[in-house]
Order: structure tokens, then sequence, then C-alpha cells
């Protein structure tokens, strides 16, 4: 709901402490809610016999203080969405309800002080020789200290193992302390710190010059340049002040290394926020960072929001990545949002990526961000070569060409490792009649179900809806039904036949859906137990692996076609963040990329001119064509069950603005017309500036808030939209 609610403080109350930003339980028609105070009235407008009472003020520990209330609202305002479902995305699920919380620090773990080393070596004798991750876990905490079970679970671990330990009483449970962060000289590793470059040692330098001070760094470099030293060395510095450090990360898939690297370096608190962590985890994490007593939160999208008193410095690492764009409800941005908070707050961000956004380098070139290259990878590593196999007139066997099988075999015959990037999970992306050739669809987004082979299931990966796989054709009744295409699961069946005597891995959605399987994965590849690794984007991004000398990349022509104008952004930087998994330790890596149009100028500029000549002409570009970053766009998204009303929705609201500041281009049905069962179409909206962007906007919302269908359609806004096919 696009508007706030006027409460009374009863007496009963008024000696309470209540301010901007108090929690409080409110009545709400007939149930009972939680609210917050975002300003006090004297004198209301409506009659006092119409404002219901205050029911209670919450623990004064759960409050949110006036700067993040600030944000928030400056957040609701700029995306023009409703305020309430604004501070409901920014407060953890157990602070949105009016049950009784526990706000105590969370548990942690850490071996016994106490034993002495006698006592050590008898227990850990005593303990099974085949629980090998007892043993692992037990020289995990002997090594980084307390750890919580957020933490432990990240690194691998299951909660049985850790019970084992604690049944054997060679850990201690505690309480994390609630003090305050405080710098010693025993809070970094020196042994684990790396010799800086000369251009890291440059852009650290430039960096912690403007510590204390709003500044906003693009750190462009290379793949395997160091990006991430370059932030623990600038993270020292402001933990040196008793700061905090927020460092945010596209997907969960890449917390894990990252929290290693961290806990190698920092002797401090670390906490973590993300969706794989439950309520009650999320919880202890937005405590301690409120409290100031996390040093540092690792986090995905949402941590932007997370309340730090002390903070100091906010890192936003592949700072291109889409997953930081909030795709539903909501939608934000938490790059842009994280440089919003760092400006109202007076400290330094840093943007780091190999393949920055046409937004931020657009920003770097107009000034308004310090600009860092990093060229070069530290040591003897060099940049993976990259080639074209032409496969528009040669025979495929399960996919690959003969080209790349050699390449394969000679790769994996030197003890190396190979990695087989396919941006398509399951085992085949539909099943068709080999007699009437119907294809077999979701009624409810009118595109073709998933096979996916394991289970024995057909998936809409656009819905979800699930369903047995059909024996029969249900036009002609034939059973000659077969795969159409290729997915991540039938490429690892096939190259077991291919490969027989090494041994493949799948990284994909569905292969790591259990909680600590990617850990378990990504240290089996570390260890060499894999030597094919097949995977989707999860298996692109930011992972190290130094024995992968060679990177086959298939199926990627779709995106050389694409309606969308950001789509040969997307295509240039995931081939080239795919390409930097490979050779990035001492031995020359490798990247050979399947297509049928090697002539397509995208292709030839990134293979011979690099990332950062394609985005110099891309931006050339975007220019004449007055696209983002050289106008901004919001869209009006609207959908129903019938298929004329969204067309006609955003018709009669768009209809008298048509000689407004901005562009209206629309209705038109989304490229996906129908998802869910529901009919979709939009509006787009093209500025010069945003000042005319958001009145025309704001216009828009008005009119549709006063249409009288609008309880029909189910609307929505999406301010600097990345995703246009929704």
């Amino acid at each position: 709901m696009r508007q706030t609610f006027t409460y009374a403080l009863p007496e009963r109350l008024a000696e309470a402490k209540i301010g901007v930003g108090a929690r409080v339980q409110i009545p709400f028609g007939n149930r009972s809610l939680i609210g917050v105070v975002l300003g006090e009235q004297s004198d209301p407008e409506l009659a006092t016999d119409k404002i219901k009472d205050i029911q209670a003020i919450l623990p004064l520990e759960s409050h949110l203080d006036e700067q993040q209330v600030k944000f928030l609202l400056t957040c609701a305002r700029y995306y023009h969405h409703p305020v309430g479902d604004v501070f409901s995305q920014a407060l953890p699920v157990l602070l949105r309800q009016a049950n009784e919380i526990d706000l105590r620090q969370p548990l942690c773990w850490q071996v016994d002080p106490q034993l002495s080393e006698q006592q050590l070596t008898e227990t850990l004798e005593s303990i099974n020789k085949t629980a090998i991750k007892q043993k692992a876990l037990f020289a995990l905490l002997q090594k980084q200290g307390a750890m919580t079970w957020p933490q432990i679970r990240l690194s691998g671990f299951t909660k049985a193992q850790l019970n084992a330990l604690i049944k054997k009483q060679l850990l201690l449970e505690s309480r994390l302390p609630s003090e305050v962060f405080r710098f010693d000289e025993s809070v970094v590793t020196e042994e684990n710190k790396l010799q800086l470059t000369t251009e890291q040692a440059l852009v650290v330098s430039q960096i912690t010059q403007h510590l204390n001070q709003f500044s906003c760094h693009l750190v462009d470099g290379i793949t395997g340049s160091g990006k991430t030293e370059v932030y623990l060395q600038v993270m020292e510095k402001v933990l040196q002040q008793n700061q905090q450090v927020l460092v945010m990360v596209p997907e969960i898939g890449l917390t894990p290394q990252t929290l290693h690297r961290f806990e190698k370096r920092f002797n401090v608190p670390i906490m973590l926020h993300h969706s794989g962590l439950n309520d009650g985890e999320r919880l202890q994490t937005w405590q301690s960072a409120r409290l100031g007593s996390a040093a540092i939160v690792l986090a995905t999208r949402s941590g932007v929001f997370t309340p730090m008193p002390n903070l100091g410095l906010i890192v936003v690492d592949e700072e291109h990545d889409g997953s930081l764009k909030q795709q539903e409800g909501f939608r934000y941005h938490s790059r842009d949002l994280a440089i919003l908070r760092a400006n109202q707050q007076k400290l330094p961000v840093i943007l780091g990526s190999a393949t920055p956004s046409l937004e931020s380098l657009h920003n770097a070139q107009e000034k308004r961000y310090h600009y860092h290259q990093l060229t070069q990878r530290p040591g003897s590593s060099k940049l993976a070569s990259m080639h074209l196999v032409d496969i528009s007139a040669q025979p495929l066997v399960h996919g690959l060409s003969h080209q790349v099988q050699q390449a394969m075999q000679a790769t994996l015959a030197k003890g190396e490792q190979v990695l087989l990037f396919l941006n398509r999970r399951g085992f085949a992306p539909a099943i068709s009649c080999k007699e009437c050739h119907w294809v077999c669809e979701c009624q409810r987004c009118n595109r073709p179900y998933t096979f996916h082979h394991n289970q024995q299931l057909l998936v809409c990966h656009h819905c979800g809806s699930q369903k047995r796989v059909t024996k029969q054709c249900q036009n002609c009744g034939s059973v000659r039904l077969t795969p159409l295409g290729q997915g991540t699961e039938q490429l690892e069946q096939r190259l077991e036949e291919l490969f027989p005597q090494f041994n493949s891995v799948r990284i994909d959605r569905d292969s790591t859906r259990r909680k600590g399987e990617l850990e378990k994965h990504l240290e089996a590849i570390a260890n060499n137990e894999y030597q094919i690794l097949v995977g989707t984007q999860m298996l692109a991004k930011g992972h190290h692996f130094p024995n992968v000398t060679l990177v086959v990349m298939l199926d990627v022509d779709g995106a050389l076609f694409s309606y969308d104008f950001r789509a040969p952004e997307k295509l240039a930087q995931l081939l080239v963040q795919v390409a930097g998994r490979a050779g990035r330790a001492s031995k020359p890596g490798k990247v050979l990329i399947q297509t049928h149009y090697p002539q397509h100028p995208l292709l030839q500029d990134l293979i011979n001119n690099g990332y950062e000549h394609f985005a110099r002409f891309a931006l050339v570009e975007r220019s004449q064509a007055m696209m983002p970053p050289f106008s901004f766009q919001a869209l009006i998204r609207a959908e129903a069950n019938n298929a004329y009303q969204p067309e006609q929705f955003l018709r009669d609201i768009s209809s008298p603005l048509m000689a407004g500041d901005c562009a209206i281009c629309g209705p038109v049905a989304a490229p996906m017309e129908k998802k869910a069962g529901k009919y979709r179409f939009h509006l787009t909206i093209l500025g010069r500036d945003r000042k005319s962007l958001h009145k025309t906007t704001q216009m828009l919302i008005s009119n549709a808030e006063q249409n009288g269908d609008k309880n029909k359609v189910r609307w929505h806004v999406d301010i600097d939209p990345q995703d246009m096919s929704w």
C-alpha cells in the first residue's frame, strides 16, 4: 500500500522511549502487526476517534536508527515502491512478526583451551579412522578459533559432525562476544599477506587516501589480477580505525571461497547474510552487525540493508552481475543502493569487476568514479588464449566438435582439468514427437517443458510446474518421443561415454540444491578428484581453479540475436568471465568457443581486441541510440488473467501523457507474453534526465491508482530495469 498510517501513543506508554525507527505493535484491521515509526505529529489531520492506539513498544535492541530510516525512505522514493514493503524487505523475517524473539548473540564453538596436549592426542586417536570429516572440522576449529554454525556449514561440514565432536567433549560452546569490535595486532595474519604488484599497490594507496569520506572507486582488473587482495589490504586499513566492512557478492556460490580468504587473513568476527541461512541465523547477523560486534559482514544482494553503525567501507565484487538486481517485489539494484548508502554515510565504496558494466564505465569516463585498472596477473600466470570453433559445417558428437574432443583428450592426458560451460540445466530443453513433431508445453506459459532425466520429470523453468514424463504424444498417440537439444545433465552423462577413464562433476542449481553440496564439490575439484567440470553460470563467477587449463563454451549463439539491447554486453561479460577460469596458475590456459557464426562482429571484437575495446564501441552505439547510460529508463509492467486487460490498463494510464517530457513506448506484449497463466504487457518510459523520468513515472502511478480496473490487474514499477524479458 502506497501510504503511511497514523496511530496514537496511549498514556500507559507515554514514559516509554519511542522515536523515529522504533518497532511497535499495532492493530491493523482484525490483525496485530509490527510497524516502524517514521515520524511524529502533534496535530494529526484525522479525527481523534478514528486513530487507534499503539499496543506495545518492542525492545530497544530491535529498533532502527535514524540513518537507516533515512536510507530506506530514499530507496522507496527512488524506486517508487510502497514504503512499507521497503522496510519489510530490510528487516529480518523474525522482526516482522509479533512473536517474542531471541536477540542474544549467536552460538559459536571452539577447541576447548583447557584440554592438555596429551588429552587432545588421546581423544583424537579415539576418533574412528573413517571419520575423516570430524578430524578435518577439528583441525579447522583449531586453526580458525571460534566459529558459528553458518560458517561451519559453509565450510562443508554437517551438524552430525559438529555434534560428534561436542559429544567427545573436544569443543567449548559459547556465545559470540557482544562488545563493539576493536582492532589489535592479532587481528591480521601477516603470513597470508601477499606481496602487492606495482599496480595493486597504487590502487590500494589511492583508495586509502579517501577513507572517511564519500568516494566511489571502480577497480577494473582482468580475471586473476588480484582484485581480492586489493580489497583485503584496503579492509585492513579500515579495520585499524575500528570500523566495520560490508562486502557484497552476487551469489551464494562465491561466499565459501570469499569467507575462506577473509578468515585466513583476519581473526575478527565475520558474519554471513544470504538466502541459504534460516530466519534465526539472519536475525543473528542483523543483531551482531547492529551492535558493532561483527567486524565484517559478507552478504549477497539484500545485505545492503544490514545496519552497521561503524561502517567504514563497502565492497561490491562482480559489480556487473545481473544477480545484484532484485527482479521480484521491491526491484532495487544493490550496487546502486551501496553507492547511495556510502554517499549518505560519507564513506568509500569499491566496485570490482573484470568486465565492468557500461553504466559504471560511463560514470568513470565522466569522472564521477575514480577509475583504477589492473592489467596484469601476479607471478607467471597469463590470460588464456581464446579461439573460435566453427561448427556450422561439421557434425557434433554429443554437442562436442572433433577439435574440442581432441583438445580435451590432450589436456586430460597431461593431468589437467577441463571446464565445459553450458548455460542450460536439465537433460534436454524439450521433448518432441517424431511422428507429428508435437512438443510437450506448459499450458500456463506456452513454453516447452525441460526434461530432467534423473528425476524423470518435466519441469517448466519459468513457473516451476512439474509433471511426470509423458509416455505418449498427446497429439497423435505415438510413443516415439525424443529429447530435443542438450542440457548439463545430458552432457555429463555423455562425457562418461566419451571419456570413461576420467571423473566428471556437474555444478548447477539442481546438483547443488542441498546445503553444503556446492562447497563439497568445490573442495573435491580443488583436490583434483574430478577432471571434467560441467556447469552453468554458477561455475563461471569468481571461482579459482588452478588446474583448469581448458575451458569450452557450448551454445552461446542465442545471445547474438537477442531483442534486448543489453544482450551483447551480457554475452561479452559472460565470455570473458568464463574464459577467466582457465590458466589462473602458472600453467597456460586455452578457451574454445563453439559457434555457428564465427564471423560475427561481437565475437571477432572480443577475441581480437578484448572487453575494453568492445565496451568502448558499445558505449558509442548506446550514445547514438540514446539508450542507457545516456538516457534513463523505467518499465511499468502489468499482468492479468485475460489477454486484453493489461494492455488496456497500460493504454488508459499512459494516453494522457503522450506529450510529456519523456518518450513513452507501448504498451507492448512482454517477450514472454504468458507466464504462470498470466498475460503480460509493459510500458517503457525513456527520459533524457532522471528528474523528468521520475516525474512522468509518478504521474503514471497516480493515473494507475485512480484507474477503475486497478484491482483486476497486477502492476508494478521497475526503475533502471536490467532485464527486458521478465
